[in-house]
C-alpha cells in the first residue's frame, strides 16, 4: 500500500495562503490524533484522505499468550517456554521499533497485543513465588521479556516522545481509557512486578496517566471496596467474623467454616499465598503512587486495615506453630510468606499515615496543620483496643517518634489525648518480651517508607542490571526491618528466646538452639527460618542438634554493686589479679609492744616543729654579737595600726539606766488613746492651715504685659511643635511686601498652599459646627 504522511489539503491550502506557498518543512507539526494521511484507495485506485490513527494501518501479527515457567524444570515444559517466549519477545521488539504513528495503530487496534499483554501481567512470576533454580536460557529469557514489556508499557503511557511525535494530553487521556489500555489492575500488577528497581521510572508513568486522566482516580474509588472485600473473604475463609461483616445465619448448604487452626495444609497454605499476595500488591502499588492514600483514607481504610490484622495475623501465626510433625519445608515456606505480609500490612499503614497526617504537616504552614494533627490523633485513637497491631507497628515505627514531631510542629497540641495514645501503646506491650532492637531507618515522623529499590535493582528490569545476592532478604520477616540486637541477652528474655524455638521445632536441644541465637542476633525467625530450609552457617552445621544448654553460674551481684573507700585501691583483690604481698603485714611486727608505741614521740615533735613556724609574737629578741644596727631596725615591728585613741574609756559616761530611751524623747500618747476635747480639733486645723499658709511661697499680683505673655507662649507652642516635627506654617511669608512692591516666591508658595488648605483651620467651618451644637442639643433653638 503507498502512502504518503501529510496534513490535509485544506490546512496545506490556507499554510500556502499565509505564508506565500512556503517550504512544507517550515509547517507547524499536528498532534498524531488530529493527522490526516493521503493513501490510494485498494479499490478504485484513487487518493482519499484517513485519519492517522486508523484501523487499516494495524499491520497483520497475532501475539501469543504467555504462560509461566514450568516448576518442575521438565524438559518438555522447558522447550515449549522458551519457544513461547521468544515469540513473544520478538514481536515486543518489533513492536518497539515501529515509528511512532504505527506504533500507536497497532496497541490501539491490535486485540492479540492487549491479550498478550494482559498474560504476561497475570502469570509472570512475583518476587514473592517459589520457584525451583531454572536453567539459565530460561532465566535469560525471562529477563529479556521482563524488559520488553516493560519498555512496552513505558512507551505506552508517554504521549510526547519528540517534538515532531506526540499525541494532545486531552486525546491521549482518552485513548487510554476508551481502549483499556490502562486500568487500576494493571497498574496494580505494574507496580508488583517492577516496582523494584524501576520505581522512579514507573512512578512517573502512573502519575502521568492520572494527570492525563482524571476518571482513574474515581475507578481507583470505585476499586478501593473491592480490595476491602477480599480481606473479608480472607477472614471468612479463616472462619473469622469483622466488624463490618454481615450478622444473617449460616445457610444450611453453605459450607462450614473452620479456624487456620484445624485446616489442612494445602488449604492453608492457600490463605497464606493469598494474604502475601495482596499485601505485597497494595504495598507496592501505594508505594509507587502514593498520592492514592487519600483515596484510600475515604473508605476509613487505616481502621479497617487495622482491625483485619488484629483478627487474622495472631490465628494464622498460631497456626503456622502448632504444625511442627508436618513438612517442615512447606512450613518454612509459610511462615517466611507469612513474616512478609505481616511486614507489608505494617508498611501499609505507615504510607498511608505518613501521607495522610505527617508530611502534610511538615510541608504546611502552622496554621493548617490543626487538621492534619487532628487526623493522626483520630485514627490512632480508633485503634487503641487493636493490641496486636499496636504492639507491630510500633516495633517497626515507634509511635512516640510521630508523637514528637507533633508536639514540634504545634503548640497546642491536645497533651491529654497523645498521652492516651502514648500510654495505650505501652499497654499494649504488657506481658511481651519487648526487644526494640535499634534500627536503622532513613526516613522520619515528616518522610515515606524506605524503598529498597535503589539497593537492590530488580533482575528482571534490564539486562546489565545485577542480579540480587540472596533472595531471602527480599522477603524477609517483620522482624528483619531492624538489625540483629549486638547486646547480650541473658536470665529470662533469654530462655523466653529458646522456649520459641523449642516449641517449633522440639527436638533441637537448648544448647544447640542457643548457639544459632548468639550467631544471628537473637533472632528467632531467623534460627527457625535457616534451621527448616537447611541454611545454617558452616559453623552451626558441625554442632550436634541435641546439645545440651551449660548453665555458668554467673558473677555475685553483690560483689559487682559494692562501692566503699577501698574501691580499686592497691589491695583490692575484687579489681585486680595481682597484689603485691611484701606490703601486706599479717599480725603485729616483730619488737613491737604497747609501751613502745606510746613513747614514740615523733609524730609529736613534726608537728610541733610545724606549728612553731606561726609564733609571731616575743618578748625580747636575742641579739646577736656582730649585728648590724639597721638590721635590727628592719626588723623592729612596724605596722598601720593607729592607737591615738587607746586610753580613752569608750562608752564610760552613757546613760545605762532603763530610762535611757526616756530621757533621749519625751513620752507622747498616741492620738487614739487621747481623750476628745471639743474645742481641741477645729482649733489645731486652723493653725495647720495658717502654717501651710505661712510656709507656702507668696503670690505675686505683679501684672505682667499681655504682649509679652503672648511672645512667651508663642515661643512655647513653636517648640512644642518643633518636638512634633511639625513644620512652621509660614504666616510672615503669606502677608509679603506691600501691593505694588511684587512678591517673592516664598509668598506665593505660601498663599497658594493656605488657599488649598483654608478648610482645615481657623473658623471656615463654623457654621458646621454650629449645626452640629444645635442637632446635638447644646444650643437652645
Amino acid at each position: 500500500m503507498n502512502e504518503k504522511w501529510l496534513p490535509s489539503r485544506s490546512f496545506q491550502s490556507s499554510q500556502r495562503n499565509e505564508t506565500g506557498g512556503g517550504d512544507p518543512s517550515k509547517m507547524p507539526t499536528l498532534p498524531l490524533d488530529e493527522l490526516q494521511i493521503m493513501e490510494k484507495d485498494p479499490q478504485t485506485g484513487k487518493l482519499r484522505t484517513v485519519p492517522a490513527l486508523h484501523p487499516d494501518q494495524k499491520a497483520d501479527r497475532c501475539f501469543v499468550i504467555y504462560k509461566a515457567p514450568p516448576v518442575d524444570n521438565c524438559a518438555a515444559g522447558v522447550e515449549e517456554y522458551l519457544e513461547r517466549a521468544a515469540f513473544i519477545a520478538d514481536d515486543l521488539d518489533w513492536l518497539l521499533a515501529l515509528p511512532h504513528d504505527k506504533f500507536w495503530c497497532q496497541v490501539i487496534f491490535d486485540e492479540t497485543l492487549q491479550k498478550c499483554l494482559d498474560s504476561y501481567l497475570r502469570y509472570a512470576p512475583r518476587k514473592f513465588d517459589e520457584l525451583s533454580a531454572p536453567p539459565s536460557a530460561v532465566s535469560d529469557m525471562q529477563k529479556r521479556l521482563h524488559r520488553s514489556v516493560f519498555l512496552t508499557f513505558l512507551r505506552m503511557s508517554t504521549h510526547k516522545e519528540s517534538k515532531d511525535h506526540f499525541i494532545s494530553p486531552c486525546a491521549f487521556g482518552d485513548i487510554l481509557y476508551n481502549n483499556f489500555l490502562f486500568d487500576i489492575p494493571k497498574m496494580l500488577d505494574l507496580c508488583v512486578l517492577f516496582g523494584k528497581g524501576n520505581g522512579p521510572l514507573l512512578q512517573k508513568m502512573i502519575e502521568n496517566i492520572f494527570i492525563q486522566q482524571s476518571n482513574y482516580y474515581n475507578d481507583l474509588d470505585e476499586t478501593v471496596p473491592t480490595i476491602l472485600q477480599v480481606l473479608s473473604d480472607i477472614l471468612q475463609r479463616c472462619g473469622l467474623q469483622s466488624e463490618g461483616a454481615s450478622t444473617e445465619p449460616q445457610r444450611l448448604e453453605e459450607k462450614v467454616r473452620i479456624n487456620p487452626g484445624a485446616m489442612p495444609l494445602q488449604e492453608l497454605r492457600d490463605v497464606v499465598l493469598y494474604l502475601c499476595d495482596t499485601a505485597t500488591t497494595l504495598w507496592a502499588f501505594l508505594d509507587v503512587f502514593p498520592l492514592a492514600c487519600q483515596t484510600f483514607q475515604k473508605h476509613d481504610f487505616c481502621s479497617r486495615l487495622a482491625s483485619f490484622y488484629e483478627l487474622s495475623i495472631p490465628e494464622l501465626e498460631s497456626a503456622i506453630k502448632k504444625r511442627r510433625r508436618e513438612d517442615s519445608k512447606l512450613l518454612a515456606d509459610l511462615w517466611q510468606r507469612f513474616s512478609h505480609s505481616r511486614k507489608k500490612l505494617v508498611e501499609v499503614f505507615h504510607i498511608l499515615i505518613n501521607q495522610i497526617c505527617l508530611l502534610p504537616i511538615l510541608e504546611s504552614s502552622c496554621e493548617n496543620i490543626q487538621a492534619f494533627i487532628e487526623d493522626f490523633l483520630q485514627i490512632f485513637s480508633s485503634l487503641l483496643q487493636e493490641k496486636r497491631f499496636l504492639r507491630d507497628y510500633d516495633e517497626l515505627f515507634p509511635v512516640v517518634d510521630d508523637v514528637s514531631l507533633l508536639q514540634q510542629a504545634s503548640s497546642a497540641l491536645d497533651e491529654t489525648r497523645t498521652a492516651y495514645i502514648l500510654q495505650a501503646v505501652e499497654g499494649a506491650w504488657e506481658g511481651v518480651d519487648r526487644k526494640k532492637a535499634s534500627t536503622t531507618k532513613d526516613s522520619s515522623p515528616s518522610k515515606a517508607p524506605e524503598r529498597p529499590r535503589a539497593s537492590e535493582p530488580s533482575p528482571r528490569a534490564a539486562p546489565t542490571q545485577p542480579k540480587p545476592a540472596n533472595h531471602e532478604d527480599e522477603c524477609a520477616g517483620a522482624a528483619a526491618a531492624a538489625p540483629a540486637a549486638t547486646a547480650r541477652i541473658s536470665g529470662v528474655e533469654l530462655d523466653s528466646l529458646i522456649s520459641q524455638v523449642k516449641d517449633l521445632l522440639p527436638d533441637l536441644g537448648e544448647g544447640f538452639i542457643l548457639a544459632c541465637l548468639e550467631h544471628y542476633g537473637y533472632s528467632t525467625e531467623q534460627v527457625i527460618n535457616n534451621i527448616l530450609e537447611e541454611r545454617l552457617a558452616p559453623a552451626l552445621s558441625g554442632l550436634d542438634r541435641s546439645l545440651n544448654r551449660q548453665m555458668q553460674p554467673g558473677p555475685t551481684p553483690l560483689v559487682n554493686s559494692r562501692h566503699n573507700v577501698f574501691q580499686n585501691d592497691e589491695f583490692d583483690v575484687f579489681s585486680r589479679d595481682s597484689v603485691d604481698l611484701s606490703r601486706v603485714q599479717k599480725g603485729r611486727r616483730k619488737g613491737e609492744n604497747t609501751r613502745s608505741l606510746l613513747n614514740d614521740k615523733r609524730v609529736v615533735q613534726e608537728q610541733r616543729e610545724r606549728y612553731s613556724q606561726y609564733s609571731m609574737v616575743v618578748d625580747e629578741v636575742p641579739v646577736q654579737e656582730g649585728a648590724a644596727e639597721g638590721q635590727l631596725c628592719r626588723d623592729d615591728y612596724e605596722d598601720e595600726y593607729d592607737d591615738t585613741y587607746d586610753g580613752n574609756q569608750v562608752g564610760a559616761n552613757d546613760a545605762d539606766s532603763d530610762d535611757e530611751l526616756i530621757s533621749r524623747r519625751p513620752f507622747t500618747t498616741p492620738q487614739v488613746l487621747r481623750t476628745k476635747v471639743p474645742h481641741e480639733g477645729p482649733e489645731e486645723e486652723e493653725e495647720e492651715e495658717e502654717e501651710a499658709e505661712e510656709e507656702g511661697p507668696k503670690p505675686d499680683h505683679f501684672i505682667q504685659d499681655p504682649a509679652v505673655l503672648r511672645e512667651k507662649a508663642e515661643a512655647q507652642r513653636m517648640a512644642y511643635l518643633a518636638r512634633r516635627g511639625y513644620r512652621h506654617d509660614g504666616s510672615s511669608t503669606v502677608t509679603g511686601n506691600p501691593r505694588g512692591h511684587g512678591q517673592s516666591r516664598e509668598t506665593t508658595q505660601e498663599r497658594r498652599r493656605k488657599e488649598a488648605n483654608k478648610g482645615a483651620r481657623a473658623n471656615h467651618n463654623r457654621r458646621l459646627m454650629a449645626d452640629r451644637k444645635r442637632t446635638k442639643g447644646m444650643i437652645p433653638s
